[in-house]
């Protein structure tokens, strides 16, 4: 019997936003699944494959989103699921598929998901913003929070997480404000900020509205006094945001272009090298796709196969490395090293890893 296509390749809907608040992500996510899908063909694929990526705009209503990955799923035409979009467009896919494919999801998120086959890849507010709200009321005396987030499931679970984390530590959250998704006009957040008896400003905002918040907070004046955390903020932000946005604003997260471990050293010495001078930002959110696409490879080792019944032959505490170091699986969960940075123009600076896979 002749070999099939099926038997050959491996198709991944590539999940990722083209549009949108968090379109501006787009061109990194796609760069880096691109480099990812040619370092693993000229190796072995996943599973003995090789693999191919069919990407899905993750910038639209979740509920399209969802519908498109589910008619890839239900024809045959991707066998598993991978990338990097909003928490939203997770739960939307997750609820059409969830069980049938093996689904890697990239992004920071806010806690756990017991769908049978979803891995959750990124940072998570124990490993993430926790330690990095610590190290800021050690460093900056930074103890009165205010939260300002998008409106849908990661910031408001987030922003819980962390009013009840705090509660009983020299930390608090004092208030929490949450805007729809495309948000431009910060005006009002930005008066009642002044209001507030607070040291310091938690964003939960993705994108472009991270970078209209931003700008406007900058020319506010309110950097002088008040510095920002972001566990979402990112490379691409700070180009579009403008060097004079980003006073006294840190990130957290497990992956920075300036990282410099020999880990991260390698990924970026062959995208560079991919791409040229000139490539879209090397950031968490593409290394996270990166990411997603290596750990399928990862699961395909160890299992032999990425159907959702096989893929429990990979334990929780199992180990590898990868350009953010070493990472463990914790259930579907994985732990991982953690950096805060602070904004410098245009760059970060790392200034402390906050967390270590354990």
């Amino acid at each position: 019997m002749p070999r099939t296509r099926s038997d050959e390749v491996l198709s991944v809907a590539f999940v990722v936003p083209l549009q949108g608040t968090t379109g501006l992500y787009g061109p990194s996510c796609l760069a880096c699944g691109e480099l990812a899908v040619e370092q693993l063909n000229a190796g072995r694929g996943i599973a003995g494959k090789q693999v191919e990526l069919v990407v899905v705009d993750a910038g639209r209503d979740p509920g399209l989103v969802a519908d498109e990955v589910g008619g890839l799923v239900e024809s045959g035409r991707v066998q598993a699921v991978a990338g990097w979009h909003i928490s939203a467009v997770r739960q939307a896919i997750t609820r059409r598929v969830g069980g049938r494919v093996v689904y890697a999801y990239a992004a920071m998120h806010e806690g756990s998901d017991a769908t049978p086959g979803v891995f959750m890849l990124g940072e998570r507010p124990i490993n993430q913003l926790l330690p990095a709200a610590h190290w800021m009321r050690e460093e900056l005396g930074v103890g009165r929070w205010a939260i300002v987030g998008n409106d849908y499931v990661f910031p408001r679970v987030t922003g819980t997480t962390a009013r009840l984390a705090l509660e009983d530590t020299a930390s608090e959250v004092v208030s929490e404000t949450y805007v729809p998704l495309g948000t431009s006009d910060f005006s009002s957040v930005l008066s009642d900020l002044a209001r507030q008896p607070i040291d310091g400003v938690i964003m939960l905002l993705m994108g472009q509205d991270a970078v209209h918040f931003n700008r406007q907070f900058g020319r506010s004046g309110l950097s002088a006094d008040l510095p920002r955390l972001s566990p979402a903020v990112e490379e691409n932000t700070l180009l579009a945001g403008g060097a004079g946005a980003h006073d006294g604003l840190y990130a957290a997260a497990a992956y920075f272009d300036v990282l410099g471990t020999a880990e991260s050293t390698e990924l970026a010495r062959a995208y560079y090298a991919r791409w040229g001078r000139w490539a879209p930002a090397l950031n968490a959110v593409g290394e996270s796709c990166y990411e997603a696409l290596f750990f399928l490879a990862r699961v395909g080792e160890v299992c032999g196969s990425l159907s959702v019944g096989a893929v429990g032959a990979l334990e929780s505490g199992h180990f590898y490395s990868s350009p953010r170091g070493l990472m463990r699986l914790d259930g579907n969960l994985l732990d991982q090293d953690v950096y805060l940075a602070a904004a410098d123009g245009l760059e970060f600076r790392i200034e402390q890893q906050i967390a270590r896979a354990h």
